[in-house]
Order: C-alpha cells, then sequence, then structure tokens
C-alpha cells in the first residue's frame, strides 16, 4: 500500500496590503510543492476576510500577468477550519469533505497572518503549522518592539524612534522632535508593515510629517529609522535545526542601480532592471564569516521557528548591523529567502519539504 501523503492547507491572501503578493508566493509554493509527497489544499482568505477553498488548478496560475498581480476570488467555496484540526467545505447549513489537517502553511504577509494573530488561532485549534509561534510572529512583525527586543539580548541595531497614534494625536510636534534628533536621511516605515510599502526616504526636516502620514495609511504606528549611508545590504537565510544551530544559507545582496533608490516595493515584486540580487554575495571569509555567526545569534536571541530572514547592513569597516528580522519572508521560487538556499545546495522544493516537516514534527501546545 501506498504511503499516504502529507495533507498541507495552504492559507494566502488575506485582508492586509500585502494580499496580492501573498497570492504570488501561493502560486509558486503550489507549482514547486511535491505532491507525491503532499497533498495540497488551497485555503484563499479574500480581500473581505471570507476564507475560500481554491482548486489546485486554480492556485498554479497565480502568476503576475501584464503587471498585474493575482488576488483571492471571493465567489468560491466557503472554506471552515474546525476544532481538532479539520478543513470542511460549507454548503447551505452544511458541512461536507471534511479533512483532516496535517500542517497548514500560512504564505500570509503583514497584519493578521505574519503577527501571530493566525498562528494563535491555529494554536486553539490544534493545527500544526509552519512558522514561528504567536510571541516570536508579534514582535518580529511589529519594527519598534523587535528592534527594543534585539537591543535588550546585545545585538546591534541601528538609531529608531517610535510614534504611537496617541502620541502623533496628543503632541506631534514633541513627535517630530524626536525624530530629528536622528541623523538624516531617515526611513519612515508602518510599524507593522511589509513588502516594503509605505515606506519612504526623507531627506529633511522639511518632508518628514508628510512621510509620517504615508507611513500611517497603512499603520496607525510609525517607526523612523535613521538611514545607513555608504553601506551594503546584506540578507541570510536561517532554518531552524532541531539537532543544534540554527542553519544558515550563503548570504545575498541586494545592489540598486541609482545611488538614492532603496529596495522598495516596486523593486522587489517589479523589478524593471532597478535592482540586482546578487547570491551569493561576494564577501571576505571573515566578513562571511561575521554575517552568519550575526544571523544565528539573531534567529536563536528572537526564539524562531521554522524560517526566518536576517537582513542587515555592513558598514564601510566591515561591521554588520541587524536591520530586521523577517518571519514570514518572500517566499516565491525568485525571492530572497529561496535564491540564498538554493545557492547553499537546497532547491526550492526541497526547502518547501523542509518546512513543512519541521512543522510536522513541532509538538502541539506549549513547547
Amino acid at each position: 500500500m501506498a504511503e499516504e501523503r502529507v495533507r498541507v492547507v495552504l492559507v494566502f491572501g488575506g485582508v492586509s496590503a500585502e494580499h496580492e503578493i501573498s497570492c504570488l508566493t501561493a502560486g509558486s509554493v503550489a507549482r514547486a510543492i511535491d505532491t507525491e509527497r503532499f497533498d495540497v489544499i488551497g485555503v484563499g482568505i479574500s480581500r473581505a476576510g471570507d476564507w475560500v477553498r481554491i482548486g489546485h488548478d486554480e492556485l498554479v496560475g497565480y502568476e503576475v500577468a501584464d503587471g498585474v498581480l493575482p488576488q483571492v476570488a471571493a465567489d468560491r467555496p466557503a472554506a471552515v477550519v474546525l476544532a481538532g484540526g479539520e478543513i470542511a467545505t460549507r454548503e447551505g447549513d452544511r458541512l461536507v469533505d471534511r479533512r483532516p489537517i496535517d500542517v497548514a502553511f500560512a504564505l500570509l504577509h503583514g497584519p493578521y497572518g505574519e503577527d501571530g494573530t493566525i498562528q494563535g488561532l491555529f494554536e486553539m485549534l490544534g493545527v500544526r503549522y509552519v512558522g514561528s509561534g504567536v510571541a516570536a510572529s508579534a514582535i518580529g512583525m511589529d519594527k519598534d518592539l523587535m528592534k527594543r527586543a534585539m537591543a535588550a539580548a546585545g545585538l546591534p541595531v541601528g538609531p529608531w524612534e517610535a510614534i504611537t497614534p496617541a502620541q502623533w494625536r496628543d503632541d506631534r510636534q514633541a513627535s517630530l522632535d524626536r525624530a530629528n534628533r536622528l541623523r538624516y536621511p531617515l526611513y519612515v516605515k508602518p510599524a507593522r508593515g511589509g513588502s516594503s510599502l509605505g515606506i519612504v526616504r526623507v531627506e529633511s526636516s522639511d518632508a518628514l510629517e508628510a512621510a509620517i502620514e504615508v507611513a500611517r495609511a497603512f499603520d496607525p504606528k510609525v517607526v523612523v529609522e535613521q538611514g545607513f549611508v555608504g553601506c551594503r545590504e546584506i540578507e541570510v537565510s536561517v532554518l531552524e535545526n532541531p539537532d543544534g544551530p540554527p542553519r544558515v544559507s550563503l548570504p545575498g545582496e541586494i545592489l540598486m542601480h541609482t545611488e538614492d533608490a532603496f529596495y522598495d516595493f516596486e523593486a522587489k515584486y517589479l523589478p524593471e532592471e532597478q535592482v540586482t540580487l546578487q547570491v551569493p554575495a561576494e564577501l571576505t571569509p571573515e566578513l562571511l564569516a561575521s554575517v552568519r555567526a550575526l544571523a544565528t545569534r539573531t534567529f536563536s536571541a528572537m526564539a524562531v521557528e521554522g524560517l526566518a530572514r536576517v537582513d542587515l547592513f555592513v558598514d564601510a569597516a566591515d561591521v554588520p548591523y541587524v536591520n530586521e528580522l523577517n518571519t514570514m519572508p518572500g517566499f516565491t521560487r525568485h525571492s530572497m529567502f529561496p535564491m540564498m538556499w538554493a545557492a547553499s545546495g537546497v532547491q526550492y522544493p526541497e526547502l518547501i519539504a523542509t518546512l513543512v516537516e519541521l512543522a510536522l514534527n513541532r509538538p502541539l501546545g506549549l513547547r
């Protein structure tokens, strides 16, 4: 008798501004996953928050077409996840096609996806899932809390200021004054956003207030970071290793084609030759060891599970600093996380299988 396939539920879409990126990721995973080993069920979350079943044939067609990114169609059969770890389809007042879930793979980016919320739902329902738990996901999503945790763990981070909704409402000038103590250029960011949406580079104080309002359109909490000038932008992929220290990939480097550009949404997903992703990065043996060691320290200090991408800056003296940690990094075949693993000898289908296996072997409950 053939061995029963592991049932993997891909959850994607969502109500965040990164809906289309999540769909793009899901399509990429669906095309690459080994269907002889895994029985794949697609569950899309529409922009309105409806959970629907997306067939495999439809899911593998989620690609960029004429510059347009895919979205979840809301008029598909309703999906229901049940306590005890089952997936079902709602037909009127009946639940049909009930099947147990072995592993949930949430390919959601941004709020309500990689911020601990859906991880908490999976925990409550008794479903094993890919990636970090509630606390690490929530802290990793909030750039202010993340930097606080990193600094407390002794990791090297750059100067920043956070502006909460109450601070902006009650004393806008004080918030601007705090941010102006940082050295320009500044990067103004939604605190809990991703895919570089809503980020503005600010060269002078005259443009600061407007930039904060742009970021606030994505998240009422904002972080203002002091820019790293004349630094290299290095990224490292990390995988959990149940038997020892985390596994660390060869690093990659983001090379912008113009000096004043930065790695924003368009550069990430609609490149048109704005950026070169150099994998592996050209680093001296000493810097390579230093970068990989810092990525390992960051992964461990932040109590990450499954996977993470650690984004670093390296200054002119070859000193690395942690910029961010991403607990659900871009995961299309052409994203930096899989590209760095491919350069390190782990191809995309194997990477997907590894993450599913890590989740499958994780105990339920506290760990």
